[in-house]
């Protein structure tokens, strides 16, 4: 099983749009018990609180739902549960890197699609259709990745 965790600074926009984005992914590819995927917060500041609107409403629309999903943060543990940890931004892999202590398994996720930026922040710009087509780029290379080091 591999084990996928996708993490930003709240939890309710673009980690967990990776996180549902991404079930959908592997789901539709037929790979979907393969994978143990959930997302998390660098930051305390959500804990406990749904999914942003404008998350779920680009979830909602492509019929993908989130209603169960709650902010959590980070914990010791996940660094051991999880294969891969993917940040959204420069600064959530900062921080995992001073809170793990390692970063074998950090990466940013459109490292793999080799685009070096972050994932556009919809909390900041309000633009959650361009963190979207971030994250879509992003969860594509990785999969692409995943199938050739992985064999799916």
């Amino acid at each position: 099983m591999i084990r996928v965790l996708f993490v930003c600074h709240g939890n309710i926009c673009r980690s967990p749009m990776a996180e549902f984005l991404f079930k959908d992914y592997v789901e539709r590819n037929n790979v979907a018990s393969k994978f143990y995927i959930e997302s998390a917060a660098t930051s305390t500041e959500e804990i406990g609180n749904p999914v942003h609107y404008g998350t779920k409403k680009i979830l909602k629309e492509l019929g993908i739902d989130c209603s169960n999903k709650r902010a959590r943060q980070i914990k010791k543990s996940d660094y051991t549960q999880f294969d891969y940890i993917i940040g959204m931004d420069q600064y959530n892999i900062q921080n995992m890197k001073r809170y793990f202590g390692d970063d074998k398994k950090i990466y940013s996720l459109l490292e793999f699609a080799s685009v070096y930026r972050d994932i556009r922040d919809p909390w900041y710009t309000g633009d959650f259709q361009a963190t979207y087509e971030d994250i879509i780029l992003g969860i594509a290379a990785f999969f692409k990745f995943l199938v050739i080091k992985q064999s799916l």
